[in-house]
């Protein structure tokens, strides 16, 4: 659309200056008529090749794939999806698990004050994720003792540590086995490689490339399986530990709210 109005306004200004002319008027006009069928063509032609540019990256590494060895290339593929599905089911479920540790524990220990903890342990029920689940086992053992509850406290936020690093170890399976598939595709793409020299008989630098080549496609590909797969496992870790330091944070204060508890009664 943009270059339609661009052919429309050199028109205009070109018809402008034909009126200006006073001299050889049809000179002018075949001049004006031949300058505005160039910038249409060469604009037309820009517009046709940005998607043939676009089809071109993608039919280049159709064909780089398929040079690769659907054996090899085909696995690292299958690493590559097989690794993105966990990171992505991990982002969701700790996305979830994150909570507002610090209204969490107002809330608490504004309920233990007003309702004991059967009204805190409720607080605990209505909110989801790890840091609530601990709150609640803490509470759940306060009318036993303070030692019990942090006892509670400790053995059930390894049990919810479980759980937000759960299949994370897939993920860094599949990013050291996508670099190590790509290396051994590469290996034995250099043994093809010096078969077809042998059974040739003679060294031809155009038979020796194109088996390197191909055999150097598969390396490419496990990299970069494995750096995309390493930024989602970076990044996991990361909120795996923030959400843990919070479990440890809440875990303190709430032994503190149990022990002021105790000590008012």
């Amino acid at each position: 659309m943009k270059k339609l109005f661009s052919i429309l306004a050199i028109a205009a200004l070109v018809f402008v200056g034909s009126n200006n002319v006073q001299a050889a008027p049809a000179k002018a006009l075949s001049t004006n008529v031949s300058m505005i069928s160039a910038t249409a063509g060469t604009l037309l032609a820009q517009d046709e090749a940005a998607p043939a540019q676009s089809e071109s990256f993608h039919q280049e590494l159709k064909q780089r794939f398929i040079e690769g060895g659907p054996g090899f290339m085909g696995i690292v593929l299958l690493c590559l999806i097989l690794g993105l599905a966990i990171a992505i089911e991990r982002i969701i479920y700790l996305n979830l698990s994150t909570t507002n540790t610090a209204n969490l524990a107002s809330s608490v220990e504004e309920a233990l004050k007003s309702g004991g903890v059967s009204a805190a342990k409720e607080v605990c029920r209505d909110t989801k994720g790890p840091v609530a689940s601990i709150y609640y086992q803490g509470l759940d053992r306060a009318d036993e003792s303070v030692e019990a509850a942090e006892k509670a406290v400790v053995a059930y936020g390894g049990v919810q540590m479980g759980q937000l690093e759960k299949n994370v170890s897939w993920i860094s399976l599949f990013i050291a086995l996508a670099p190590m598939l790509g290396f051994m595709g590469t290996v034995i793409g250099m043994i093809q490689a010096f078969d077809k020299i042998q059974a040739a008989g003679d060294m031809n630098p155009s038979l020796v490339a194109g088996g390197i080549k191909v055999a150097l496609l598969t390396t490419v590909f496990g990299l970069i399986v494995a750096i995309i797969l390493q930024i989602f496992y970076k990044y996991i870790v990361a909120k795996i530990d923030s959400i843990v330091n919070n479990m440890e944070d809440a875990s303190i204060t709430l032994i503190d709210m149990l022990v002021a508890y105790k000590n008012k009664k």
